[in-house]
This record gives C-alpha cells, sequence and structure tokens, in this order.
C-alpha cells in the first residue's frame, strides 16, 4: 500500500483484498484521501474524492447507524467502483467467517428465516451478488396510498422460500415480494441524476409525466434505482436507511445532506489496463479515466456516428493494418470495439420502450440508440425498458431466483409483446407501478468501472463481460465473430 499526498494505491499482488487497506468495514475511521486507486482482474480502478482528503470517522456514509452494524459503505466498496463484487463477497464471507454485516438477515441473504450462519442461506449474494429486495404488494403511491394494480401474482418457483412465507412473504400480514438485485454504482451520479436535456416536463418514451423532487418540485431523470422508485438521492438515502440499514428512525436532514454531497463528488472509471497500459497518459482517449467524468457535462446526447459515446478513439486506432506490439493489438482492438457500439447496426425487436416508440418493430439500430448518453451508455431519458434479462422467453436460465406468473386483467393495457400472461424472474417497474405493459421493465445502468464490479445486469445473470456480449449476441441475433466479440469486451473493460 502506498499512500502520498492524499492518493491512495491498494495492490491486489500477495495481499488478501479483504484487508483494511482494500475493504471498508463501517466506522473503521481511516481518513479518505482524494485518489483511490485499486487493482482488478485487467488493470487498475481509481476513484476521485472532488472535495479532497477527508475524514470518514462519524460520516454517516461510513458509519454503522442502524441495528445491523452496517454502512452505505458497506454495499458501496470503492475498491469494487463504488459498487460489490462477487470476488469481494467470497473473501468477505471467508475472511469473517459470513459474520460481516455486509450479511445481514435483512436482504443479505435468501430470507431472513434462514439459518443464517449457512452459506447456502446467503447463495444469491454470494454466487450473483444479488440483494434481496422487498417491495409492497399491491404497490404504493408516493403518498403512501395503495395502488390498483393491473395484474395478479403467483409464485410459480421459490427457490429462497422467501415469497412464500408466513412472516416475510406474499401472503404475510404485510404481503410482500422479494425480487434479487445488484446494488448500484454510487459515483458518477451527476450523470446519473442529470434531467432529459430535451427539458420537457414528460418522459419521452410514454409521454407520460416524469416523476418528481418532493422537496423542490423539479422533473427528475428516473435513472437512479432499476425500478426507478427513488426520485432523488435524498429519498434513495431515506429509503435505504430504512430498509438495508435498519435504522430504526431515519437520517437526520444533515446526515442526508452529507451522504448526498459525498456521492454527489465521487468520480469512478478504471485507469490502468494490463495490457493497454496507462488510461490516462498523455495521448490515450480522451474519454478515459475518472477525471474525465469529473471534467465532462452531464446528459448529454450522443448517438450518431460522429458523435461518439466515450470521445474518440483515434489515438488507439491501427496505424500500419497489421500491429504485431502486443500493447497495439490490444488498443487497436479496443478502438474496434468502440467502434462497433456506436456503428455497428442490429435488428432490435420486442423491446417495450423503444420499439413502442413508432419506430418499427424490427428497428434497424446500433447500439448507442438506446445506450446514448455520453460517457455513461446510459439513456439520456428514463432508461427502463423491457430488454428480455428477467421475463420469458429471453431470460437467461435462473433455477436459484423466485419465478412469478403474472396475469393481467382482461381492462388493461398489455405487455405489447408477451401479452396479458407472463413468466418473470423479475416484474421490474410494474412492482412500483402496477402496469401490465412494464413487466420485466428495468433500467439501464452505466458502463464505468466494469472491470471491478463483475456480474453485470440488475439480476447478476452475466458472470462475465463475454457473458454480455453473449447475451445481446443472442437477443437480437448481431452474427459478431469471435474477434467482434473480443474487441467489444477489451473495450468494455478499458471504461
Amino acid at each position: 500500500m502506498l499512500a502520498v499526498a492524499g492518493v491512495l494505491t491498494c495492490s491486489l499482488a500477495g495481499a488478501d483484498s479483504t484487508a483494511p487497506e482494500r475493504w471498508w468495514s463501517p466506522g473503521d475511521g481511516r481518513p479518505l484521501p482524494a485518489v483511490l486507486s485499486y487493482d482488478n482482474a485487467l488493470g487498475t480502478l481509481t476513484v476521485i474524492n472532488a472535495a479532497g482528503p477527508a475524514p470518514t470517522r462519524g460520516h454517516p456514509f461510513f458509519s454503522p447507524l442502524g441495528a445491523n452494524g452496517r454502512a452505505c459503505v458497506s454495499c458501496h466498496q470503492p475498491a469494487d467502483g463504488m459498487s460489490v463484487s462477487v470476488a469481494t463477497l467470497r473473501e468477505r464471507w471467508k475472511a469473517t467467517g459470513g459474520k460481516d454485516p455486509v450479511f445481514a438477515a435483512v436482504d443479505g441473504s435468501n430470507c431472513p428465516n434462514l439459518p443464517q450462519q449457512s452459506r447456502d442461506s446467503h447463495s444469491l449474494l454470494l454466487d450473483k451478488g444479488l440483494f434481496r429486495v422487498f417491495l409492497p404488494w399491491p404497490p404504493r403511491a408516493a403518498d403512501g396510498s395503495s395502488i390498483t394494480p393491473e395484474f395478479t401474482i403467483e409464485v410459480v418457483r421459490d427457490p429462497t422460500g422467501c415469497n412464500t412465507d408466513p412472516v416475510h412473504g406474499l401472503h404475510s400480514a404485510t404481503p410482500t415480494v422479494s425480487v434479487f438485485r445488484r446494488p448500484r454504482v454510487a459515483g458518477n451520479l451527476k450523470y446519473v441524476t442529470a434531467p432529459d436535456r430535451i427539458a420537457m416536463p414528460f418522459e419521452v418514451k410514454s409521454g407520460e409525466p416524469l416523476d418528481t423532487d418532493p422537496q423542490t418540485g423539479a422533473r427528475v431523470s428516473m435513472n437512479i434505482m432499476a425500478d426507478s422508485r427513488e426520485p432523488t438521492l435524498q429519498t434513495q438515502a431515506t429509503s435505504a436507511a430504512l430498509t438495508h440499514l435498519q435504522v430504526k428512525d431515519g437520517l437526520t436532514a444533515g446526515q442526508l445532506q452529507q451522504i448526498v454531497d459525498f456521492e454527489s463528488q465521487l468520480y469512478v472509471a478504471q485507469s490502468y489496463d494490463r495490457r493497454a497500459g496507462a488510461l490516462t497518459a498523455p495521448g490515450a482517449p480522451p474519454g478515459l479515466g475518472p477525471a474525465a467524468m469529473q471534467r465532462e457535462q452531464p446528459g448529454v446526447l450522443r448517438n450518431g456516428a460522429l458523435q461518439h459515446l466515450f470521445m474518440s478513439f483515434a489515438a488507439w486506432e491501427p496505424k500500419s493494418g497489421g500491429e504485431t506490439d502486443g500493447q497495439a493489438a490490444f488498443r487497436a482492438s479496443v478502438a474496434r470495439g468502440a467502434a462497433l457500439l456506436q456503428t455497428r447496426t442490429i435488428w432490435v425487436r420486442d423491446v417495450y420502450n423503444f420499439n413502442t416508440l413508432g419506430v418499427g418493430n424490427p428497428q434497424k439500430r446500433n447500439c448507442v440508440g438506446c445506450h446514448n448518453m455520453a460517457m455513461t451508455g446510459m439513456d439520456v431519458a428514463p432508461g427502463y425498458m423491457d430488454l428480455g434479462t428477467t421475463n420469458w422467453p429471453h431470460a437467461e436460465p435462473s433455477p436459484d431466483l423466485p419465478l412469478f406468473k403474472l396475469t393481467c386483467t382482461p381492462a388493461s393495457r398489455p405487455h405489447p409483446y408477451l401479452g396479458r400472461v407472463i413468466y418473470t424472474y423479475d416484474p421490474g417497474r410494474a412492482l412500483i407501478t402496477g402496469r401490465c405493459r412494464e413487466i420485466g421493465a428495468i433500467t439501464m445502468q452505466q458502463f464505468r468501472g466494469l472491470a471491478a464490479r463483475a456480474p453485470y445486469f440488475a439480476n447478476g445473470s452475466a458472470a462475465t463481460l463475454r457473458d454480455v456480449i453473449d447475451v445481446y449476441d443472442r437477443r437480437f441475433d448481431m452474427r459478431l465473430t469471435e474477434q467482434e466479440k473480443q474487441d467489444l469486451v477489451n473495450f468494455m473493460g478499458v471504461l
């Protein structure tokens, strides 16, 4: 470990990655450097704390405030790109015998009613990085009133036992649906919260009003959570404290502001690649590294062939057409992957909130037709879509996840491509709105720091970046060559 002038670098070489310098435990009181760098399988991730070095003792992001001993940092580790990886979770289980607060029964286990000392009770977290998200059924509006849903829910298969449990389940005294999702990145958040650049008061995909900030009344991005249920970072922190941290009386206004201020000035990206070298050195592509995330403007739409999502990769394009040097060849592969994301056309079909916009089904587009926000690969507009990661028949088989059968009412507007009877591992946005057509819709995440935070997709169904590419290749019949797949993997790995 090297600490100089507010810069902290931690290496995996020959060291337990759960050692104190890598794992941030609630309340350990270490000062937070201005820049933290952590090795990972592909290179090095760097986190910039734009406010400069700061104490963490007593800071609500780093302090155990609730009954289970957790802090926000438990699930948003700097070394894992302000999320948490399966590799880190497994190492933490081994180092603590499963007693770290990150494994708290409330959502760090498959269900609170299981024997918590058993690894099997935490299999979804340890194998897929999934935390239990428990939501009331029927849904509730922002004012707490009940929403009449357009569908009924039947539990077809319940490997965790939680959805059929008499205390925690769908037919308990407080009916609850449990789904399992990855924690999102608590960094680069100026992009996540950026309002629609079109500055319209409605969601451009559906024509419905955007959610509003309960404090200011301003329209919000709806991109913070996988199901868009929290309008602001303040409401998200409030909800997380009550549920995931089990803070009995919630957070004070001062604590909320400290958390939001801290999260809002973190910038996260890969900074070094073992094959490409330094990603922020002179001559490197200008969009790489966390300083670029800090510098650039959020909410910018870049979905044209000449408006590259992550800025130019021309510096790494092949100079002779036959690169033989290992580093040059890898950089050329990354540049090809960047071009593929921007220009490769595919037939996009049967995607709710894309093909439903009057563009045709199928519609010939490129990847940035949806992943269009500069520097992140998110959607400039609210990004929830049914890509097929949770709904049959497109979802990858997941026998360890609960399976639900949702039957929509005859009067409801059906899901445009799956009708009124839908089998799903996670109803997604529909658990918040109760709408049939939104079953399985999930908000896309940012692309930065991917090398540090496997697995991928909201349900952890892609263990590697190659698995991500294979999902898209199968889903949209892209017919990528082996070289094209590797180029895309290499490109995503340097982000």
